[in-house]
């Protein structure tokens, strides 16, 4: 058997709101290849939503969650895909804190500490039929046991204004940041691994082509080979044979279902926060519009909301992102 680890984030762009990164880990066949597992999995899992249709019952959609999710259309396709993948727990999510504390258990301190968030929170699934959700946790790990498939792991982590701004202070840049947060968190899940070789797919971060010094970085007793820098894929391997480790930096790793559910995971932990901070806001300000956050819409709403702000004695660094 072989380890695969898909990595990916959402929210990189904004000024409101967090950066959310996430990585799935799986158990497969030694043959299977990162890019082989919709194959494997065809009877239930689908990269577009439109194949949903022909079997609602047992079929999800699992792909970059930009063709899962458009504002105004609703979550509920980033909800079927991850509440079929919830049954990696005893119980799905109930409640907007249970979903945080499922998937991104180390944010649940920051969020308690931002007005916003300490004292909101919904049910859960939000758009999706719970009836509907049902069947899927069960007819998806029946397919994973049928190809020989397990998922081990689905881990968020997410940044809020704060420390996203210390960090890029820190590391100079926004694509350094992600980077950190993004090799941190695969080395997490590659630590409780059995031995076996361990392919780890990422997005590339920011334009950058080049990982091997961030890699020396975070497996400081490892010798970094390069394998090839480019524009659509670096590649990077080290360890002995027992556990042979490659990381693969692609642009669209999302068509690779390790990380297309890894973002999924991020995309719907970023709207679970803005739909905190929007509902925070609006309550306070009269005809307020809600905001994705992104730059030019987040001023709009950062001016609207200043005086507000300014009366709640709620400081810059814990709204707003800097870069």
């Amino acid at each position: 058997m072989q380890y695969l680890i898909g990595t990916d984030e959402a929210g990189y762009g904004p000024n409101l709101g967090p950066l959310v990164v996430s990585a799935t880990a799986w158990e497969v066949p030694e043959d299977v290849g990162a890019d082989e597992l919709y194959q494997r999995l065809a009877e239930v899992v689908v990269p577009a939503p439109g194949r949903v249709a022909e079997d609602p019952a047992a079929r999800v959609a699992m792909a970059d969650s930009k063709a899962l999710y458009k504002p105004g259309q609703g979550l509920r396709h980033l909800e079927r895909g991850l509440w079929a993948a919830c049954a990696l727990w005893d119980e799905p999510p109930k409640t907007w804190w249970e979903v945080w504390e499922r998937l991104a258990p180390d944010a649940v301190g920051d969020l308690r500490a931002i007005p916003w968030y300490a004292d909101y929170d919904a049910p859960t699934p939000l758009d999706a039929d719970p009836a509907e959700l049902q069947p899927l946790g069960p007819a998806f790990q029946n397919a994973l046991a049928g190809a020989g498939v397990r998922l081990l792991e689905l881990r968020s982590r997410a940044v809020f204004p704060g420390r996203f701004n210390e960090l890029v202070e820190r590391l100079g840049t926004k694509g350094a940041a992600l980077s950190h947060l993004t090799l941190d968190l695969a080395a997490r899940l590659m630590e409780p691994l059995p031995q076996g070789p361990i392919r780890v797919i990422c997005d590339k971060h920011g334009g950058r082509n080049r990982y091997g010094k961030l890699l020396a970085e975070h497996f400081p007793d490892a010798l970094i080979e390069i394998y090839g820098e480019g524009r659509r894929q670096s590649v990077y391997r080290f360890g002995p044979p027992s556990r042979r480790v490659e990381f693969r930096f692609q642009t669209k790793a999302e068509s690779c279902l390790p990380a297309a559910l890894a973002s999924m995971a991020s995309k719907y932990l970023r709207e679970l926060a803005m739909r905190a901070l929007n509902a925070f806001w609006c309550r306070r300000v009269a005809g307020l519009r809600p905001t994705a956050g992104y730059p030019q819409d987040a001023k709009r709403f950062k001016a609207a909301i200043a005086d507000v702000q300014a009366e709640l004695e709620i400081e810059d660094r814990t709204l707003w992102r800097t870069r």
